[in-house]
């Protein structure tokens, strides 16, 4: 069965929250394959309103399995404050799926993030400053932290070591901040570790396996501003659209043949 693909063509909110929820109807499974918590989605039905902004749309379905890719930056925390929002409005949360290869929005890239944006007075950029840009552009550096390092804290502690060096000399350096603690970042990101366990998965198989059991996928983006053809500067940190769907980016995919 095919992989429909939604991505907006212009500035954001061109409504594909609604659109993802809408067709979330006949499908499967919902996935969010690149970008992060931004302004998000306000999803109303009757008496319930649901804001999301890392969660795919779809999550109200109770036979959709909203998926988070590997191409999603994921603030840990953020993720984990909207489930419990979601549980407390009655949701069942427990099909998400988390790709272990996303990438995770780390303190220091908030902090660059705001810092920055300040720094750049008249000509900042206008960034939501949690911290998306920075963390795209570690994982573009080949320095970002994934999900998956959360599962061996020797491993991120090792990484977490090295990126930190650099951006301490930059915060405290060029923007007159106080560097951040690793030990600090680990203790907070190792409580966020046990609480998103349950949802770890490879995505990849999971999605593998929904298509070829004759199902339905709808992958989701967030605004499709490229890199390259653009109104540089003001674009979109993620890849847009189809090749963050396909093998080498996100991994949240569909075979060629099945795509449309």
């Amino acid at each position: 069965m095919p992989a429909w693909i939604v991505v907006g063509t212009q500035w954001g909110d061109e409504g594909k929250g609604k659109a993802t929820d809408l067709l979330a109807d006949d499908v499967d499974c919902v996935v969010r394959y690149q970008g992060g918590n931004n302004a998000g989605h306000t999803i109303i039905v009757g008496e319930r309103v649901l804001k999301l902004h890392l969660v795919p749309s779809g999550v109200m379905y109770p036979h959709v399995t909203p998926v988070i890719g590997d191409g999603v930056v994921l603030d840990p925390g953020v993720l984990l404050d909207e489930l419990d929002e979601l549980v407390a409005q009655g949701l069942d949360v427990s099909k998400l799926k988390i790709s272990g290869n996303a990438h995770l929005i780390m303190p220091y890239h908030r902090e660059l993030d705001r810092v920055t944006e300040r720094y750049l007075g008249h000509q900042r950029l206008g960034t939501t400053k949690r911290g998306i840009g920075p963390t795209y552009a570690d994982k573009a550096a080949r320095v970002g932290l994934r999900v998956q390092d959360l599962y061996d804290m020797k491993i991120f502690r090792q990484k977490l070591d090295v990126v930190l060096r650099e951006k301490n000399a930059v915060l405290s350096r060029v923007y007159n901040r106080l560097p951040m603690k690793a030990a600090d970042i680990e203790t907070e990101y190792t409580v966020y570790a046990e609480r998103l366990r349950p949802y770890i998965v490879d995505t990849m198989a999971l999605l593998h396996d929904t298509l070829e059991a004759d199902a339905t996928c709808c992958l989701k983006a967030r605004r499709a501003r490229c890199s390259t053809w653009t109104t540089a500067p003001i674009r979109s940190s993620p890849p847009p659209t189809r090749s963050p769907a396909g093998r080498s980016r996100a991994r949240a995919w569909a075979p060629s043949t099945s795509r449309r």
